[in-house]
């Protein structure tokens, strides 16, 4: 078993996990989502991004391009919090929120295409 690989899936299954834990829930219930969890999912996301990097193969591109469309989903996502809470007289509002969501779920969908190239390797992964 390959330390590399281990810890190679688990940023990318965990920032799958946490954007997911974001996303879902009603989008204009503030309640529903923390700003806590969307730092951590752009954390997680940026650092699964550094770790792809070293991956010189098609699959890799595909990999590391999936990674980068989440983390500027996610930046996007973080920019119009902040403008909302910081910057925005109407604070964060259903309008902000709905979009903040969207965002994520946008780099959501990026995520779970990683995931899936991911286990498509695995699988096809062959012993030599």
């Amino acid at each position: 078993m390959s330390l590399e690989k281990v810890v190679f899936g688990f940023f990318v299954l965990l920032a799958a996990t946490l954007n997911f834990g974001f996303f879902i829930g009603d989008l204009s219930d503030p309640a529903l989502h923390s700003v806590y969890e969307l730092f951590a999912a752009l954390v997680v996301s940026l650092i699964a991004t550094v770790l792809k990097f070293g991956d010189r193969t098609q699959l890799g591109a595909v990999h590391l391009a999936t990674s980068l469309v989440a983390d500027l989903q996610l930046i996007a996502a973080a920019v119009v919090w902040a403008y909302a809470t910081q910057v925005s007289h109407a604070g964060l509002d259903a309008e902000a929120l709905a979009t903040v969501v969207s965002l994520s779920g946008g780099a959501l969908l990026a995520n779970l295409v990683s995931v899936v190239l991911l286990v498509i390797e695995t699988v096809s992964f062959h012993r030599r």
